[in-house]
């Protein structure tokens, strides 16, 4: 290491006194190269060879590893050596064009249904009770996205008395989706509690969910809202809104089996984007198969 550590600090060092990095990403970096002269061993980092740096990867990899923290590894050795090669001190880059295996991609987590029904079990008649089960009903029966919910006015509900309603999504892509008839009826209490919440100040608020300020409630403010929800009805995992427009599309992928519907009802671009709760339906069809089919039966 003492043959390398004066060029890793200098670069280091110019990362942190001129390009301004953190000094979490300087630790980061050093803890990476670290482990570039721990695989090179008595080879000079100069001297190494693409089909090395391969090598090592794999090395990487198969102590567990995961992508995302390879990539991260791989951009600073690749760095590294771009600084040495401008400064004279390796004739080529040996990690340009070594990419990361890929990580598997995460599926959603989203509510069975029974949770989601215990979800939206109303938990009182004041205002703010009603503001919030008309939101988590919105959330459930639409598949609203966080941003699209908040930006609601309340002029919507002409819409929604007809069954749907039309939402600003993504790229200011305008979407008209479904209203259930429970989501319906939660809104038309919660409309007619509404005026409660308006301040002199402001009458002609147009948001459709206030706060206690009077004004638009926050995207925040509806995070923590869900999530005091959830804790109070003592659900076991953390409850977000994009939870709900996971369970959203799941249960009605599982139930119609059309992913075009879906891709419309979430306002997906591609239905690449929507394909992921596939995955989702078959975890609930292979339960189902593993606990109905008796060639799946485990024997006692």
């Amino acid at each position: 290491m003492s043959d390398t550590a004066g060029p890793i600090d200098a670069w280091l060092a110019e990362l942190a006194g001129q390009r301004r990095q953190s000094a979490h990403t300087i630790a980061a970096y050093r803890r990476d190269l670290a482990l570039l002269v721990e695989l090179a061993a008595t080879t000079p980092l100069a001297d190494l060879q693409t089909h090395q740096i391969r090598r090592f990867l794999a090395q990487l990899h198969g102590r567990g590893l995961s992508g995302r923290t390879l990539a991260r590894v791989l951009s600073a050795w690749r760095g590294f050596y771009r600084w040495l090669g401008l400064r004279g001190e390796a004739a080529q880059n040996p990690v340009a064009g070594v990419r990361p295996p890929k990580s598997p991609k995460a599926l959603p987590r989203s509510l069975s249904p029974d949770e989601a029904g215990a979800l939206l079990e109303s938990t009182g008649n004041d205002v703010l009770s009603l503001r919030d089960q008309a939101i988590f009903e919105l959330f459930y029966s639409s598949g609203l996205r966080l941003s699209e919910l908040a930006g609601l006015d309340v002029g919507c509900l002409d819409d929604v008395a007809a069954g749907e309603i039309r939402v600003l999504g993504k790229r200011s892509k305008t979407r008209i989706v479904p209203v259930g008839a429970k989501a319906r009826a939660a809104l038309a209490a919660w409309a007619v509690r509404r005026g409660e919440l308006l301040k002199a100040a402001a009458p002609d608020e147009p948001a459709l969910f206030l706060g206690k300020n009077g004004t638009r409630l926050s995207v925040r403010m509806i995070e923590a809202r869900l999530k005091r929800r959830a804790l109070l009805l003592g659900l076991p995992t953390h409850v977000h809104p994009h939870m709900l427009r996971h369970s959203f599309a799941s249960h009605v992928l599982q139930s119609s089996g059309d992913l075009r519907a879906v891709q419309e009802m979430l306002g997906h671009a591609s239905i690449a984007s929507t394909q992921v709760y596939t995955h989702l339906d078959f975890q609930h069809l292979a339960k189902v198969y593993d606990t109905a089919h008796p060639r799946a039966k485990k024997k006692d």
